[in-house]
C-alpha cells in the first residue's frame, strides 16, 4: 500500500501545525525543547499510523489486541487489558469489532463461567499479518530519511530514554520540582 494514496478528512492537527521548526517564526527557546520535538514527532507518526490503519479498515487497538492474542494465546478480557494497556471499558468495543469481523472468538472460561476467554481465529491471524504489513509500510515511510544503522540507533536511544523515564516515574520526582 502506498502511503501517499491515503487521504482522509483532516484531523485536529495538520502536518504543518505539527512541524517542529517554522524557521525564523519559531522562538529559539522552543527549538531547544526536546520534549516538544518528541511530542510533535510522535503526533505526526501517530497520524500516519492512524490513517494507514483506517485505510485498512482497522484501528490501533485492533492491531494491539490481535498481536497480544497471537503471542499469548487465549486470555481473559481482564488479562488482555493488562497485556495491552487498553482500558477495560474500551476493550469491550474493540473485542466486539474483532468478533464481528470473525478475527477473535469470545467464549466462557471453562474454569470460571463468569469470565470470557478471547481467542484469535485463523482469520484473525491473517488479519494480523495484513496489519503487520500495513504498519511495516508505515515504519518504512517514517524512517525513510535514516539509513539502516541510524534506524537501529534511533530505536536503541529511544528505548533507553523510555526506560530511564519510566524508572524515574516509579519513585523519583521530576528535576527542578520541590517536594511540598
Amino acid at each position: 500500500m502506498a502511503l501517499t494514496q491515503v487521504r482522509y478528512a483532516p484531523v485536529m492537527e495538520t502536518g504543518e501545525e505539527l512541524r517542529f521548526d517554522h524557521g525564523e517564526h519559531t522562538p529559539a527557546r522552543l527549538k531547544r525543547q526536546l520534549a516538544r520535538l518528541a511530542s510533535m514527532t510522535a503526533a505526526q507518526m501517530a497520524r500516519v499510523s492512524r490513517d494507514a490503519l483506517r485505510a485498512a479498515g482497522a484501528r490501533k487497538d485492533h492491531f494491539v489486541v490481535l498481536a497480544a492474542l497471537a503471542e499469548s494465546g487465549p486470555v481473559s478480557q481482564a488479562g488482555l487489558s493488562d497485556r495491552t494497556s487498553v482500558y477495560k471499558s474500551d476493550l469491550v468495543s474493540v473485542i466486539n469489532d474483532l468478533e464481528d469481523g470473525g478475527w477473535v472468538r469470545r467464549s466462557p472460561d471453562p474454569a470460571d463461567k463468569r469470565r470470557n476467554v478471547i481467542t484469535i481465529t485463523e482469520l484473525g491471524e491473517r488479519r494480523l499479518a495484513e496489519l503487520d504489513r500495513v504498519l511495516d509500510g508505515v515504519n518504512e515511510h517514517i524512517m525513510t530519511p535514516l539509513d539502516r544503522d541510524e534506524r537501529a540507533q534511533l530505536f536503541n536511544l529511544l528505548n533507553r530514554i523510555n526506560i530511564h523515564l519510566a524508572t524515574a516515574a516509579d519513585g523519583t520526582r521530576p528535576p527542578g520540582r520541590k517536594i511540598p
